[in-house]
């Protein structure tokens, strides 16, 4: 579900009100937790946080004049949408999230390359979340993406 908006607030006015009230705790959790450096944008019709140009000047690899993705937040059809690039650039990352999950919850994270689906809105593990928000900075995000993802420049 794509949303043609401007800012977070108008995403957010869009979605139903029991969709609202755990879009914004996720939002809350992950611009309360998330180290400094990062900004909330909207990106890719989603509420993004990102490295911005003004601390990465190189931007995404796949169009640099978008800044450098870290988190996406998206409320789609079936479920909400938590995207951590880092969980599928640094497998010690995701290692650490898919166990905490399993040890706290008993069963497996529904989860994509760098998605969490949250299809039962009284499920989303917002404690976990946090934990996983303060486990990367900028400066690391953006050496673990330079390693795994930017194309290397031929000498």
């Amino acid at each position: 579900m794509k949303h043609l908006v401007s800012s977070p607030e108008a995403y957010l006015s869009e979605l139903t009100e029991a969709r609202k009230t755990s879009m914004q705790k996720l939002r809350t959790v992950i611009k309360t937790n998330l180290p400094k450096g990062f900004t909330e944008v909207i990106n890719y019709g989603m509420i993004g946080y990102v490295v911005p140009h003004t601390l990465y000047p190189q931007g995404y690899h796949c169009n640099p004049k978008l800044p450098l993705p870290f988190i996406n937040l998206a409320s789609q059809k079936q479920f909400i949408a938590l995207y951590h690039m880092g969980l599928y650039a640094k497998p010690d990352l995701l290692n650490w999230f898919t166990n905490t999950y399993v040890n706290q919850f008993h069963s497996k994270p529904d989860m994509g390359k760098s998605c969490i689906r949250f299809k039962k809105m009284e499920l989303i593990p917002y404690d976990l979340i946090s934990q996983l928000c303060k486990k990367m900075t900028v400066e690391e995000w953006v050496e673990v993406y330079e390693r795994n993802f930017k194309p290397k420049t031929k000498k």
